[in-house]
């Protein structure tokens, strides 16, 4: 089994689940660490079960090119039971087998074996999975390493120097086994934004024209963060001579969605909690892929932000969206349960005119919930009647 440094927030959120009837998916985009987490696992229960029998399959791995199907997958682990121990199945990439599920259904419904199995493709657990095996499943999303698990993986000090590495480079696991160069590292982090991209994207929807998706992500890349919906975008893609019907702009949404490369959050209003559809923001799974194709500069940091605050409150288990209040536009909402936050972001408070704009939004907001203004001013005292001031260091250091 491979070397790999522990990420226990995850395997403590699973544990609870293992011995149930309920098959363990872990989703997430490509690196980010869902492999490593299934040999945690192999670990932890080969620790705590006696004489188990594992069966690992890994579908990026040439040895497991001939299962292809539902009836390979099926073939392919009755060959590995063992009826005398009891046996797990762990299957790295599920979404590379046709008609997994009719196989997951089949080896659940036999008792044959206990479940885990990862994906990176959002659909995954949609349509004929959810069918087939409706509550039967639990799914735990994985993300890139957060920030005080970067500083973990790279052994660093909690630093602005160290801060500003893990807005640099992003938060791939893998990046603990380069040096800190930012040319090596992005060439690694090129080479995995081309595999999801031709491998998640272009050959799995079949997309024919992909100049035209391409350029749509560098459009997301450079908007980071700002409001638009798919006519918007197609109107601006028409004035540079790129052509894309508002359509298409949509499907390639989903389709970046669907590999995890970005996550799009809707308007809510304040006051009446209603939820809005269209002109939606999109926020990246990891910044280094942004940095890495489209470029990372100072200018964009309250961008870059933004997406920081995105991440660390989805970590947070929060539903995330963006308010509306008195045509004020609040930055985050978040939801969890009975609880609410509210959060705006700025690169710094540098005049009464950005303070006003930054605390005075949150300060209209008629309840009580926890209210938070993150940036990354050098000097912060405290907040301003009752709304929070957080250094954006500070803010992804803070379990929520």
């Amino acid at each position: 089994m491979k070397r790999y440094l522990h990420r226990d927030g995850y395997i403590d959120s699973i544990i609870p689940f293992i011995g149930k009837d309920l098959i363990k998916v872990l989703t997430g985009q490509r690196r980010v660490g869902k492999s490593y987490l299934l040999y945690q696992l192999i670990d932890k229960i080969t620790e705590s079960v006696p004489d188990v029998n594992l069966i690992y399959i890994n579908k990026e791995l040439h040895e497991f090119s001939q299962i292809k199907t539902d009836e390979d997958l099926i073939s392919f682990v009755n060959t590995k039971l063992d009826k005398e121990k009891p046996n797990f199945l762990f299957i790295d990439e599920i979404q590379d087998i046709t008609d997994f599920e009719k196989a997951l259904r089949h080896i659940q419904a036999s008792d044959s074996a206990e479940i885990f199995c990862t994906g990176s493709n959002a659909n995954l657990l949609s349509g004929e999975f959810a069918t087939l095996l409706s509550g039967r499943y639990i799914e735990f999303h994985v993300s890139g390493l957060s920030y005080l698990e970067f500083l973990t993986f790279q052994n660093l000090p909690n630093t602005n120097e160290s801060l500003l590495r893990y807005i640099r480079h992003g938060s791939l696991p893998y990046l603990v086994n380069l040096p800190d160069d930012s040319m090596v590292i992005y060439e690694y982090i090129r080479s995995v934004y081309n595999t999801i991209l031709y491998k998640d994207i272009i050959s799995r929807f079949g997309v024919r024209n992909t100049t035209l998706l391409e350029n749509l992500i560098l459009f997301l890349m450079d908007n980071l963060g700002s409001r638009f919906s798919a006519k918007k975008i197609s109107d601006y893609l028409k004035s540079q001579k790129i052509m894309l019907s508002p359509k298409v702009i949509i499907d390639y949404l989903g389709h970046f969605q669907d590999a995890f490369l970005i996550y799009g959050i809707k308007r809510m209003g304040i006051a009446g909690k209603k939820i809005f559809e269209g002109g939606n923001k999109f926020y990246f799974e990891d910044l280094g892929i942004r940095h890495a194709i489209w470029g990372y500069t100072l200018a964009d940091m309250g961008k870059i932000l933004e997406n920081l605050v995105f991440k660390h409150l989805q970590r947070n288990r929060y539903e995330i969206f963006f308010g509306e209040l008195e045509e004020r536009e609040i930055d985050f909402t978040g939801r969890k349960g009975q609880t609410r936050i509210y959060i705006q972001v700025a690169y710094r408070i540098i005049d009464n005119q950005t303070h006003e704009r930054e605390f005075g939004n949150l300060l209209k907001i008629p309840d009580n919930f926890r209210k938070i203004v993150v940036t990354m001013d050098d000097l912060i005292e405290g907040g301003f009647k009752g709304v929070e001031h957080m250094h954006i260091r500070e803010f992804l250091s803070t379990t929520l």
